[in-house]
């Protein structure tokens, strides 16, 4: 059974869409970045790092909730039987994926950060079709796969004479929080048919948000809006509003699309977030090289071929 047609299945809607989304999330990694810097929270600091991420969900949650239901021209609630699901995406979405996402990006550079995100595309094609069978594994999609994870390596070698540079609170993180992301894409494509998509995403931020929150403050952790100024308040909001935005849309268009089909849009994410880290952060000496480059090329070129339209029918379950 296909998807039902609708606009959002139409492909230059798709595309425009997707677009949108990856340029937010591309600019989601200097913008953290920067307001560790402007809020004064040191890599060190998980408690306050989590306190950072619970004030901008919970805020992303607040105004996916507010513009669902001023669009809907009704309040935006969601049935006893989808709290289940509330949670379980906030587990592995807001709290899960962006408590080792938070703390893993002050400890690892935005350029490193933004390639290894990238690799929850190919997660995501590997969990939707071995665990949720509701993609199936080709060849295709398995070279793909391998050449989109060879880019991933790539961007973490320092040079010729230098082995891996990985470290567990950071690349390790980064990476962990790929994979919980990319469960969250099975989840909300699974969810969405019997509970209202937007809904589920504006709950499921305020459930994550809060979350982070109350385990930052009891783990000592603080925000000093005096001390960041109106700069500060503005990023918070900025950042809110890339996810309330970035990720209602994105579930949207799964809601009404195979995962695969998305998915391949992902490509956009590390370059977008590369190019974007070199110009807010003066990472230039990572973006500009030619490794750097390389590993770009080969993490799109595998999110291409992943979904590159083959003869074997791909999506088996709706």
């Amino acid at each position: 059974m296909s998807e039902k047609k609708t606009i959002w299945a139409e492909t230059p809607f798709v595309i425009l869409i997707a677009f949108i989304c990856c340029f937010l999330w591309g600019s989601a990694f200097p913008s953290i970045k920067s307001g560790y810097r402007i809020f004064q929270i040191p890599s060190s600091d998980t408690a306050s790092v989590l306190v950072f991420a619970g004030v901008r969900f919970f805020l992303a949650g607040c105004m996916v909730i507010v513009a669902g239901s001023f669009i809907k021209k009704k309040p935006l609630i969601v049935r006893p039987g989808g709290i289940p699901c509330i949670l379980a995406l906030c587990a592995f979405q807001t709290f899960g994926q962006y408590y080792f996402f938070y703390i893993g990006l002050a400890h690892a550079s935005g350029v490193s950060s933004s390639v290894i995100e990238a690799s929850g595309t190919f997660m995501t094609i590997l969990i939707a079709a071995l665990i949720f069978r509701t993609e199936r594994l080709s060849p295709r999609k398995i070279a793909g796969t391998v050449i989109g994870f060879a880019g991933v390596m790539l961007i973490q070698i320092n040079g010729i004479h230098q082995a891996f540079s990985f470290t567990l609170m950071g690349e390790g993180f980064i990476l962990i929080s790929a994979l919980l992301g990319a469960f969250s894409s099975s989840f909300i494509k699974l969810f969405s048919k019997k509970y209202d998509t937007v809904a589920l995403c504006g709950y499921q931020f305020m459930a994550g948000g809060l979350l982070l929150f109350i385990t930052g403050c009891l783990s000592g952790g603080h925000l000093s809006v005096a001390r960041a100024g109106a700069p500060g308040i503005m990023l918070i909001i900025y950042m809110a509003f890339i996810s309330a935005c970035a990720y209602t849309l994105w579930g949207i268009l799964l809601s009404h699309n195979p995962v695969s089909r998305i998915a391949v849009f992902g490509f956009m994410n590390p370059v977008i977030g590369v190019l974007l880290s070199a110009i807010i952060l003066g990472e230039y000496d990572q973006a500009i090289r030619l490794q750097s480059l390389v590993a770009l090329l080969l993490v799109s070129l595998g999110i291409i071929v992943v979904n590159l339209t083959g003869k074997e029918k791909d999506h088996v379950l709706t």
